[in-house]
């Protein structure tokens, strides 16, 4: 993933000009809450196989409803009472059912408390006057849309777009919107699959700022090292590279 522009060592050595950002697990956690509905989960279905049994086969059929579901609590949700019934045989009652969709309703509703360092960053970015941001995430429209209302950090951004997916075309579309090109872009997130590699492939620059948790359907084996490429270990470093 080689480029011929100039190396990402500081902002003053690119023109970087729209700053965006991922939002689960990036701005605030996501991941956390959905392991633990998944930890209810598989103890609602103990009687029909261990936790690694269910875990395994509700990755599975997440995996089979994402070109028609996408992401997303309501997605999830679907998966969670699918998989429940396949791996019941059909025998789980109408009772259990509804307490699983209960569990799946429960992620709607998490609290997108912003992670340490985000809030007084963010508002260190906003108040230079340097760059547009926004937040670019994906999933369902009103489950992201209500989180980031929720968190209290919209006053420092220009807008939120969610997408059901983050493609090249996607991110190409965000420039558009803009009024630049990807090579003015620097994206922030925590998944390299989905925030920093399609960035990093069309000539953009990125930050990855890795979290503790991650949903295995953004794992990647795929190569990352690049000179468009900067990673952080803590949120409030970002103003050591973009001021």
């Amino acid at each position: 993933m080689n480029s011929n522009d100039n190396s990402f060592t500081h902002a003053r050595s690119v023109d970087i000009r729209l700053l965006a950002f991922d939002a689960d697990d990036t701005l605030w956690d996501c991941q956390g809450h959905f392991n633990e509905v998944e930890n209810n989960y598989c103890r609602m279905l103990a009687p029909y196989g261990n936790r690694t049994e269910i875990s395994h086969h509700l990755f599975q059929t997440e995996t089979a409803n994402m070109p028609l579901l996408g992401y997303g609590c309501k997605a999830f949700t679907i998966s969670l009472v699918e998989n429940a019934i396949k791996v019941s045989n059909g025998t789980i009652s109408e009772d259990q059912l509804l307490s699983v969709i209960s569990l799946g309703k429960q992620l709607l509703n998490i609290p997108a408390t912003p992670l340490e360092g985000v809030e007084k960053t963010l508002k260190t970015l906003h108040e230079s006057g340097k760059y547009q941001m926004v937040v670019f995430t994906k999933g369902d429209n009103l489950d992201q849309e209500n989180k980031y209302r929720r968190s209290g950090l919209s006053r420092y951004f220009d807008d939120c777009i969610v997408v059901s997916d983050k493609t090249p075309h996607e991110y190409q579309r965000l420039c558009r919107l803009f009024n630049t090109n990807i090579h003015h872009l620097c994206m922030v997130g925590n998944s390299l699959k989905s925030d920093i590699l399609p960035v990093l492939r069309l000539g953009g620059y990125a930050v990855h700022v890795p979290y503790a948790l991650q949903w295995q359907m953004e794992d990647t084996d795929e190569e990352h090292e690049s000179p468009h490429l900067r990673s952080i270990g803590a949120f409030e470093q970002l103003t050591k590279i973009l001021l």
